[in-house]
């Protein structure tokens, strides 16, 4: 089976050294036969992803070098349409359209180890007119579906990652508190495509939600789907350093008095109650921010890692607050097939894009994405038509 795909190709030292961007290099290649429990499919909308950003940048990792392979096709969000089956394939057919469901290994309980697409040795993604993978790696989109593919395509990944981490944080809190002594709790979030998808979950499960940005579009978005907005810029320079903070006096004061206006928003928006569940998508430059605005017993809930993989707190608070700290990566399979159900029952999927990339624009999504020139949920064709 002859393919057309982007591929990034593993740094050499010098490269690495330099920190140099991955480059996007289009081929034409011939994929493997299926064995019996993989499928051929045929993307039609891809969705640009956090962790692709992550590979073209080499950070964490050079996912060429962590893989040991000279070259990977990335994209693990999107729409596909089922060409060929191996003989032991029961979860999709022929001619069905799907979802991707990007875990690459699993855990002995169905939770993803490593993503398809991205740091899964051997593993491809939808940066390719043909893609192959596991029985496991597709969900059905159900017939006669209401919602466009483009949509489908921005909901593949992160609302099933919101759905998943919301399973948990939700779940976590009412072990604490009860529905009895709190029924409507204020859940408040920054980040991106993920935040917006759990923060609409958490409205339909009944939830006062609160989305902050610091972008026109995003905010024009945020309301779009029903969420109360907070454009972040309002506070100045609530961004944390905690080295700065410790060396810089005038930056110090600058902090502090960002800190203490949102947390004077925060009060009165929650009726002194603050924020039951904080979705922070971010890390340490709201961290302390976060932390501030979480009630007692409050969960903070996160998937991913956008500004740094490290953090510092103060356990004794956090044992004293009783705060829980909720961390996931994706979902089990079986989470998948429930958040697709849900979101088709209602509607909870992102709102057609504006803008939909080319194939040959790539590159240019690359670009724009690693400049946040984006929408929360980059849209490109493969083999779909650009309607918009």
């Amino acid at each position: 089976m002859k393919a057309d795909g982007w591929f990034i190709y593993r740094a050499t030292d010098e490269e690495m050294k330099e920190k140099k961007l991955a480059r996007l290099e289009r081929e034409q290649f011939e994929l493997s036969p299926l064995a019996d429990n993989e499928v051929y499919a045929a993307p039609y909308y891809g969705c640009w992803e956090g962790n692709m950003g992550h590979a073209m940048r080499r950070r964490p990792i050079d996912i060429c070098r962590a893989r040991k392979d000279d070259r990977v096709v990335l994209g693990n969000a999107g729409v596909v349409e089922i060409v060929d089956v191996g003989k032991n394939v029961k979860t999709v057919r022929p001619g069905q359209k799907a979802i991707i469901f990007c875990n690459g290994q699993e855990d002995w309980f169905g939770f993803p180890v490593t993503i398809m697409g991205y740091d899964a040795p051997g593993s491809m993604g939808c940066l390719s007119t043909i893609m192959k993978g596991t029985d496991r790696q597709f969900i059905p989109i159900p017939q006669d579906t209401r919602f466009s593919l483009e949509q489908w395509a921005g909901f593949s990944l992160r609302y099933i990652t919101a759905w998943a981490n919301w399973e948990m944080a939700h779940g976590t809190y009412r072990l604490a508190v009860s529905a009895n002594e709190l029924a409507a709790i204020n859940v408040w979030g920054w980040g991106g495509g993920v935040t917006m998808a759990e923060l609409d979950l958490a409205r339909r499960f009944g939830a006062r939600a609160v989305m902050l940005s610091g972008s026109d579009n995003r905010l024009d978005l945020i309301n779009e789907v029903g969420l109360k907005s907070i454009d972040r810029r309002k506070y100045g320079n609530l961004n944390y350093d905690h080295e700065r903070y410790r060396t810089d006096k005038e930056y110090a004061a600058e902090y502090r008095k960002a800190e203490e206006a949102f947390l004077v928003d925060v009060s009165e928006m929650t009726s002194e109650r603050k924020v039951q569940i904080f979705i922070d998508m971010i890390g340490e430059p709201v961290f302390r921010a976060t932390t501030k605005a979480l009630a007692r017993e409050g969960v903070i809930t996160s998937a991913g890692w956008r500004e740094g993989m490290s953090l510092n707190l103060m356990r004794a608070i956090e044992c004293i607050e009783r705060h829980q700290h909720i961390h996931t990566h994706y979902a089990r399979y079986s989470q998948g097939w429930q958040a697709v159900a849900f979101a088709e029952g209602n509607g909870w999927l992102p709102p057609k894009p504006k803008k939909i990339y080319s194939f040959d624009d790539i590159p240019k999504l690359a670009d724009d994405y690693l400049n946040d020139r984006t929408e929360y949920f980059p849209i490109f064709a493969v083999n779909g038509e650009i309607t918009v």
